[in-house]
């Protein structure tokens, strides 16, 4: 197998995260002015990012912080996981299955505790790629550079022999800026011709 490497970002590329509204439903059901679930929740959501919350923890900061019982917390978080997974880009998954003897592969995400389980369930990504690089397990969020490096050396691969595809601009070019080759992704058309490209 080549050291060439792809490696893609999960929510917008690998899953259509379309927003749910779920959190303004929220606010409506307990009677508060909009943004207040989010912002109340605004530092769990960030200690869930980067793995220094358990998803205990967070149940309980949910149930104390929103004045809610233990269904409703059940509510909320199935809530929450049903918007974070959102739906499969198939296209783009079969595409990426196909080029298993042709490359490394690897996922590096922004995440939230509980995520590699639950995506394991429903998409099974341990078994699409190498290797999977969640956020809330290493303790950085991409653009940070660490990010970017601790995929290479998972994978055991330069950052020059890779192509980082992700939806939100400051991380492709965070990519670049540690040395990887980078591409935007739109469509899945564009993103075929950029691995072909990149595959030779």
């Amino acid at each position: 197998m080549s050291n060439l490497c792809v490696i893609l970002d999960i929510g917008g590329v690998l899953e259509f995260t379309p927003r749910t509204g779920w959190l303004d439903r929220w606010d409506e059901r307990l009677g508060l002015s909009p943004g207040s679930v989010d912002r109340r929740l605004a530092d769990v959501w960030e200690a869930g990012a980067v793995g220094t919350i358990s998803e205990g923890a967070v149940r309980v900061q949910v149930a104390v912080r929103l004045g809610l019982g233990a269904l409703q917390v059940e509510a909320f978080m199935g809530d929450l996981w049903e918007d974070y997974l959102g739906m499969p880009n198939t296209e783009l998954i079969e595409h990426v299955s196909g080029l298993r003897q042709r490359c490394r592969l690897g996922i590096l995400s922004n995440s939230f505790v509980g995520a590699r389980e639950r995506e394991a369930a429903v998409y099974r990504f341990d078994e699409l790629v190498e290797e999977i690089v969640y956020s809330h397990e290493i303790g950085v969020r991409k653009p940070d550079p660490t990010a970017f490096a601790v995929a290479c050396a998972r994978l055991e691969v330069r950052a020059g022999d890779c192509l980082f595809i992700d939806d939100h601009p400051p991380s492709v070019e965070a990519a670049r800026a540690a040395g990887m080759r980078a591409h935007l992704f739109e469509d899945n058309a564009g993103t075929f011709a950029r691995i072909a490209a990149h595959l030779g």
